[in-house]
């Protein structure tokens, strides 16, 4: 059973490959399989996990960010800040670090962001601008840029994602994604 799983993981990523040039996400890969043993097939088939499985998830989202391999990876570390929140007022502050990672060829700039930013009751906010926090990072091949920012919601749970506008050289724009990730104060149930 174990075999036919991996079989049918591999296949599914010999044809996500196959769509790889495209600048579309590409869509989940959903098998029944130990978050790690998911991490390593997909890395062993050349793929970069852009966010890790959540533990006893089976679900694993690969993008391919732009055509000619100019490949920008975005990951979010999220928390809680309850010394900045008041639950009383509705009011739940939330930090977020972001890494962006240049695993391309060409140099690449940050030039604009795009958030979409859900709340727990599915009011949407979105929030587009240029750079992030004041910068319009450059980002050499093999650079890394990380920054922190936050934001505020009124329930105790909400989600983000978005994209930023990143320039590479030859002036070809493309669109790196954010990944969807979780706001949540500890021990919230949604």
């Amino acid at each position: 059973m174990k075999g036919a799983i991996i079989a049918s993981a591999v296949a599914t990523l010999m044809s996500m490959a196959a769509v790889r040039a495209g600048a579309e996400p590409l869509r989940p890969l959903v098998v029944g399989l130990p978050p790690h043993e998911i991490v390593a097939i997909l890395r062993a088939a050349g793929f970069a996990p852009l966010v890790r499985p959540a533990r006893g998830a089976g679900v694993f989202f690969v993008r391919a960010l732009d055509p000619d391999d100019r490949l920008v990876r975005v990951t979010v570390e999220a928390r809680y800040l309850e010394e900045h929140s008041s639950p009383a007022d509705d009011r739940y502050a939330f930090a977020y670090v972001v890494t962006i990672a240049n695993e391309g060829q060409s140099r690449v700039q940050l030039r604009r962001r795009h958030w979409i930013i859900t709340d727990g009751n599915g009011k949407v906010e979105e929030v587009e601008g240029p750079g992030v926090v004041g910068q319009q990072p450059i980002l050499e091949q093999g650079d890394v840029h990380r920054y922190t920012s936050g934001c505020v919601l009124p329930t105790p749970v909400g989600t983000m994602e978005g994209t930023y506008e990143m320039h590479a050289a030859g002036g070809r724009v493309f669109q790196a994604e954010i990944p969807r990730f979780p706001l949540r104060m500890p021990n919230a149930l949604h």
